[in-house]
């Protein structure tokens, strides 16, 4: 097989048994890799019915074809599993250097199941895979897990420092431990596969840790072909305004003045878009104030990481970021202005293994009920108002740690909300937070997140690339003509992108006709655009039927009233609402659903499915 390297290794933890089976190529071509792979693995292998923490769930390491080839930004892998936080199909996704390395150890995917008697950690170096006790790691943080297992393989196992350096790391932090919803799953200690709850289904198997090294390398359909076409799709990545000067020289905290401009840049749990204090955790002054240096991840030149450093009474936070997701979440929509206060944020997000976006949210949420009189001060042990950044540095270690409050907050916003009588202030979908778009004013995110299948999202659906940015061409954000089609086109791209192993970031200056260049450059299917995106379509039907299996339905295409009914009061979108209701209804026809959101027996059969 080129692209794929046509091996998938399952660990039963609970035997302690480690199998490798053939991938089948058919499935591959069918569903490319990533994302769409493991989930017609989930959807085939596990009850949707299922508890996500328990040892029937499953949880599977993904690349795609494209992960470790070669091309520009190919360095993604996924964690797919039935989320802890959502009771949906989990998809997330993380770049660093972890997925190209099981790549080139000889694996296209790890699947676990069960759950280990005791914490154990995976070692896999080529053909040579252990399960190994992690009880000494039990209890760390990301860094101190990361350099434990480091300290191991050098003292134990004789590897050199050289050896030892290649070495790359996804590991759960405490969060994942006590089981936090809203934990994540951390990539070395630079990047995480953050949303739903992944971190905490890894922690329920016991497993804290993957360690892998490989010394193998991804063979090419068409070497020449590659080579040919590889040249100008870096030179449009280069010459491109976000790709080749924006990000790597602000990285993703570019979007703050940006998004703050066009009232989109959530703000006090999303009572509205524009907030004043955003010129001072600008991606600007960040740069000025805090950033170290420039990071990329694998066969990446965007490098729109930012390594981050803060001092303060002898103590130093350092770490990557924060992103424009965690400033937005956890600075604007907290009311917090102080830059340095959310990247210390950040920080204790990145060591306790948590979703920056969700636990942003759910403070937010909190910090509402806390303002209107609905969460008394005596629950939570000190103030909660917006902007009270000492409060949100004391719940995040609070949360992690699953401790007083913090354990409240650990279900996540949506059962906070209920939990107080108001699920009003809940400001997400399928129970997960919102990311970083206020969509009263760009309104075609507002059907993408309805509408996404791992709940509120705005990578399943970019349309705000369109509506704010022109990508690949403008459309109006305050309309919702248009934005059914729009947002469908988007949704089964990013679906291809995610199975792929490439980066969607590199969409930003490449577009759908290289990723059918690549793909068959590096595979040999032969696609079309037409058949790349028809797999796209595919693969997102297939999580919707999922999901509906799992209990879901019509009702939970939603967004919360604020957005629907409350008219936005600031900002460009000043006086709009989110007409969700009809853009749902042409969105269905569109993607040849029922009129409950259901795929028609037609629309199945099309798809192979």
């Amino acid at each position: 097989m080129n692209g794929w390297m046509g091996k998938i290794l399952r660990v039963n933890l609970t035997e302690e048994k480690v199998a490798v089976e053939d991938l089948d190529e058919g499935l591959a071509r069918k569903f490319i890799g990533g994302r769409g792979l493991a989930t017609k693995m989930i959807y085939d292998e596990v009850d949707p019915g299922v508890d996500p923490i328990s040892p029937e769930n499953k949880l599977i390491f993904a690349t795609g074809p494209l992960t470790g080839a070669g091309p520009i930004t190919s360095c993604r892998y996924m964690v797919v599993t039935k989320g802890y936080l959502t009771g949906a199909i989990a998809c997330s996704n993380s770049g660093g250097n972890f997925g190209p390395e099981l790549k080139f150890a000889g694996y296209d995917l790890i699947v676990f199941e069960g759950k280990a008697k005791e914490p154990v950690y995976l070692l896999i170096e080529d053909d040579r895979v252990e399960i190994r006790s992690a009880r000494a790691l039990w209890g760390k943080g990301i860094s101190e897990t990361v350099a434990s297992i480091k300290e191991e393989l050098k003292a134990k196992l004789g590897k050199t420092d050289w050896e030892i350096k290649e070495f790359r790391m996804a590991s759960i932090g405490q969060a994942g431990e006590n089981l936090v919803r809203i934990s994540s799953v951390i990539t070395d200690d630079e990047r995480h596969a953050a949303r739903s709850g992944v971190g905490a289904v890894m922690g329920s198997k016991n497993l804290k840790a993957v360690a892998v090294r490989g010394s193998k390398s991804v063979t090419l359909h068409d070497q020449k072909l590659f080579k040919k076409i590889l040249p100008g799709i870096w030179e449009k990545t280069k010459s491109a305004k976000t790709t080749g000067t924006t990000f790597p020289t602000l990285g993703t905290p570019a979007g703050v003045s940006y998004f703050n401009t066009v009232g989109t840049l959530p703000t006090r749990n999303f009572q509205a878009g524009v907030f004043e204090g955003a010129d001072k955790i600008s991606g600007q002054v960040m740069r000025e104030r805090i950033v170290l240096r420039d990071y990329g991840c694998f066969s990446c030149p965007i490098r729109c990481g930012k390594v981050s450093e803060v001092r303060e009474e002898g103590k130093v936070w350092k770490g990557m970021g924060p992103e424009y997701e965690t400033l937005a979440l956890m600075g604007s929509n907290c009311g917090i202005d102080n830059l340095e206060t959310i990247a210390k944020a950040s920080y204790i997000c990145d060591q306790y293994g948590m979703d920056t976006i969700s636990a942003g949210g759910t403070i937010a949420c909190a910090m509402e009920l806390f303002e209107k009189g609905y969460l008394p001060e005596e629950e939570i042990g000190f103030k909660l108002n917006f902007g009270n950044g000492e409060a949100l540095l004391k719940l995040l270690v609070m949360i992690g740690r699953k401790e007083g409050f913090g354990a409240v907050l650990s279900e996540g916003g949506y059962r906070l909300a209920a939990r107080y009588d108001h699920p009003e202030f809940f400001m997400g979908v399928k129970k997960q937070e919102f990311p970083g778009y206020e969509p009263r004013s760009v309104k075609g995110m507002g059907l993408a997140m309805a509408t996404s299948n791992r709940g509120a999202c705005h990578l399943r659906g970019a349309s705000y690339w369109s509506e704010l940015m022109g990508v690949p061409k403008p459309s109006d954000p305050l309309t919702i003509e248009g934005k059914p089609q729009l947002v469908k086109d988007f949704q089964n791209f990013a679906a291809v992108v995610d199975s792929s192993g490439m980066c969607v970031f590199a969409f930003r200056g490449i577009w759908q006709e290289e990723m059918v260049s690549m793909l068959n450059a590096v595979t040999g299917i032969d696609f079309t655009h037409e058949t790349m995106l028809k797999t796209g379509e595919r693969i997102w039907n297939l999580e919707r039927l999922f999901n509906l299996r799992a209990g879901f339905t019509k009702r939970d295409d939603s967004l919360p009233k604020r957005l629907t009914e409350e008219p936005a009061p600031l900002g460009p979108g000043k006086g709009h609402v989110v007409e969700l209701a009809k853009m749902l209804e042409e969105y269905y026809r569109l993607r040849g659903w029922d009129a409950n959101g259901v795929p028609t027996e037609a629309k199945r059969k099309e798809l192979g499915i």
